[in-house]
């Protein structure tokens, strides 16, 4: 026993020691860098206030929430919740056109805004240039109320002008928005419209930091103009790929809201029905909060481990990964 005392009183002290020191250093950052801190500050209470305090509430997930009770006060049930979700008829619906949508989104928004910054990089004439990063930016500041609505009035199988154009062609009048089959083709390419432009930004802005001697070497050695695009600009900007390819996986359970309610209607619901519409029929209309916030919990903790699997294969491949 005097030994163990001495070996914790060993190893107590360099601890001890450590801990002057780096308080002293958080000190030192904090009068030297006060102004940084001071412009991080909101962006930190944000997160705090809006993010990581309301998950408190998360209990409430494992509980029979009263509300005159208060989420302290209502009696726990376990994994009840869970279990009734996923033994519910909706649940297959739910995660098929939750996945469905996602990846459709995944395969054609991700790549979009990637084939249109290379070809905008390769543009020569600053004018036309400029004009087509204008067009294409200019969707993203829509609303998507505003957004949903042009849909709509395009879509129209009366006034339409999509409509117009295929009768003009000989073909019928198909009313897109009440029939499922067409629910996730129009929500992932009006979602491309929107913000393909935007999402290129970051990728014109990798291809700038490319060294252009190696395209002037190439040029020498009779190399084309897609050689150059596949041999240099691919592989100069492949870690900025992979950052934004993970981001997407780890939200590949993250379809919106607030799009999908306003395309919704009882005809494509078959379709259109994703685990947040669900949580919010379920939790504000029908106000059966603890078991919304079960299926909002499932929904946070697959995202969550999908993130943390997919920025770890990343790293172990090719040594690019958020962490």
């Amino acid at each position: 026993m005097p030994g163990l005392s001495a070996g914790g009183a060993a190893a107590s002290g360099p601890l001890a020691e450590r801990r002057p020191h780096r308080l002293k250093s958080l000190r030192k950052s904090l009068r030297k860098n006060w102004d940084l801190y001071l412009l991080i500050a909101p962006v930190l209470a944000y997160f705090i206030v809006f993010h990581y305090f309301p998950m408190y509430g998360l209990q409430i997930a494992f509980k029979n929430f009263v509300a005159v009770k208060g989420i302290w006060g209502s009696p726990w049930i376990g994994l009840d919740h869970f279990q009734r979700f996923f033994d519910s008829y909706y649940f297959g619906r739910l995660i098929k056109n939750t996945l469905g949508i996602s990846l459709y989104e995944l395969a054609v928004g991700f790549s979009a805004p990637l084939l249109l910054a290379l070809m905008i990089n390769e543009v020569r004439r600053k004018t036309f240039r400029k004009l087509v990063q204008t067009v294409t930016y200019a969707p993203h500041f829509l609303s998507t109320v505003v957004l949903v609505g042009m849909v709509m009035m395009f879509l129209s199988p009366q006034k339409g002008i999509v409509n117009h154009i295929l009768v003009f062609l000989g073909g019928h009048s198909v009313s897109f928005m009440t029939e499922p089959e067409w629910f996730k083709t129009i929500y992932v390419f009006s979602g491309v419209w929107q913000s393909a432009g935007w999402g290129s930004i970051i990728y014109l802005a990798a291809l700038a930091g490319i060294d252009q001697g190696l395209h002037e070497a190439a040029i020498i050695d009779g190399a084309s103009r897609l050689r150059r695009i596949w041999h240099i600009n691919l592989p100069g900007i492949l870690p900025t790929i992979v950052i934004l390819l993970i981001l997407n996986l780890g939200n590949v359970m993250g379809v919106g809201f607030e799009k999908v309610y306003l395309m919704q209607n009882n005809l494509n619901k078959e379709s259109s029905d994703v685990i947040a519409t669900y949580v919010y029929q379920m939790g504000i209309l029908g106000a059966q909060y603890s078991f919304s916030a079960a299926v909002g919990l499932f929904n946070s903790v697959v995202n969550f481990v999908l993130l943390i699997g997919v920025n770890a294969f990343a790293r172990r491949m090719n040594d690019t990964s958020l962490w």
